[in-house]
């Protein structure tokens, strides 16, 4: 498997990645103009909406490794049919999701928010933003499939036209219209309409390949099934990140900023590294699709070597700025002699994500779904909680929460190529059981 093949999906992905946090920056400058009111309820808002997405990622890693195993044994058309099933389920899951979050939206801008206006200021640009939830989904399904059948470039446009759509349509709303903060979140459900739409009508156009638009609840519930464990994987992660702003938040105030800097770059790496990852579930759930281990295997090893070398690479370059970099985001001096405590774990697991990464990947485009959650809550609750609790008591700081991390990527590693060595993700057919 040459390097330029698994660019070819990875870069692509890369782009559909990027584009979603992109788009809120932008979002995020054209309503911070309208006051630190407005831009408070973006922010609340916007941290609800979010775990739409988070949580509900199987659509899209679960369905390219079901898909990418159809499409590597030659069933294309059943390939595209598993993108239905997840369109449906995107939309049923949708409406669920809309209808409680309309329930639940000012109960819970109630407890995020420090005061009623900002909640107020919340609920209304949430009510009107949660009506894309369904888009939302039927956008994440539609790249599931896609990346299954390894046709990484629609994806990218279709999620380019929407985001750019809104992008524009955004500061329009928001200024021209009048509209101000509620403005911002019609935007936000005009660029899922675009986006949605298109996936779609992609599927639309597939009948003519005997792709059936029926809803087939069997194979929806075999999903769900899938989706359990990734939900279950999602939440480890989202106790721990929580449960390290909390710890750095009681900590100090420049400990907290500080943590905010470090944790939007390993964020931002994390899409590098994740779009690598999506190659890897797309190439092997494939091989293992046309009943070739070996070719499963081979790409496997390549692919967690491409990944250990990107993340080298990245380690030097963000030592290389260290000294720099940071002072781009902030000139508070205390902000600042904080940075350095996370600084280091940062660069040094750089390596060490690469390869986690890459056999993330692996092993969700294997299906091996189940093997991922036990060993990340295993990890989590192991390493990174008790450590970055245990931080607080003995006062350690950030180098306690950043151990708590390094720790916890370290077990995830052990895990991983544990599993890796076992051979027993490596199930042949066009169907994990």
């Amino acid at each position: 498997m040459s390097l330029r093949r698994v660019l070819g999906l990875a870069v692509p992905a890369l782009g559909v990645l990027a584009a979603e946090p992109l788009y809120v920056l932008v979002d995020t400058a054209v309503v911070g103009h309208l006051g630190a009111l407005p831009l408070a309820g973006l922010a609340i808002g916007g941290v609800v909406l979010s775990q739409v997405s988070t949580q509900l990622t199987f659509l899209s890693y679960g369905t390219t490794a079901r898909t990418a195993r159809l499409h590597g044994a030659g069933r294309r058309a059943e390939a595209v049919a598993e993108g239905v099933q997840a369109t449906w389920l995107a939309v049923f899951v949708g409406l669920l999701v809309l209808g409680l979050g309309q329930l639940l939206a000012e109960p819970l801008a109630l407890a995020l928010a420090g005061s009623d206006e900002t909640a107020d200021a919340a609920v209304r640009w949430l009510r009107i933003a949660l009506c894309g939830a369904p888009l939302i989904l039927i956008t994440m399904a539609g790249n599931g499939w896609m990346r299954g059948v390894q046709d990484a470039m629609r994806p990218l446009r279709y999620v380019l036209a929407g985001n750019g759509l809104s992008a524009v349509l955004c500061p329009v709303l928001v200024y021209g219209a009048g509209w101000g903060l509620e403005g911002s979140a019609v935007a936000n459900v005009a660029a899922q309409v675009v986006a949605a739409g298109l996936f779609v009508r992609a599927l639309v156009v597939e009948r003519a390949n005997g792709v059936t638009l029926r809803p087939r609840p069997s194979v929806m519930r075999a999903q769900l099934g899938l989706g359990r464990d990734l939900v279950l994987r999602s939440l480890a992660f989202q106790a721990c990140f929580v449960s390290a702003a909390a710890v750095a938040a009681r900590t100090s105030t420049e400990a907290v900023g500080a943590h905010q800097v470090v944790l939007q770059l390993w964020t931002f790496l994390s899409l590098v590294l994740d779009s690598l990852a999506i190659a890897a579930q797309s190439l092997v759930g494939a091989a293992l699709g046309a009943g070739e281990g070996e070719r499963a295997r081979t790409t496997a090893r390549r692919i967690t070597r491409y990944g250990l070398a990107f993340g080298c690479a990245l380690g030097v370059l963000f030592a290389a700025v260290s000294g720099v970099l940071p002072h781009a985001f902030t000139s508070d001096a205390g902000v600042l002699a904080e940075i350095p405590h996370a600084w280091w774990f940062f660069v040094a697991l750089q390596p060490i994500a690469g390869v986690v990464f890459a056999l993330d990947g692996v092993l969700l485009g294997a299906g091996d779904a189940a093997y991922l959650r036990t060993a990340t809550l295993t990890s989590a609750a192991v390493g990174f909680l008790p450590l970055i609790w245990v931080s607080l008591v003995l006062e350690w700081g950030l180098v306690g929460i950043w151990s708590g991390l390094a720790l916890f990527m370290l077990l995830r590693l052990g895990t991983l190529l544990g599993r890796m060595r076992s051979g027993r993700w490596a199930v042949l057919g066009a169907v994990r059981s």
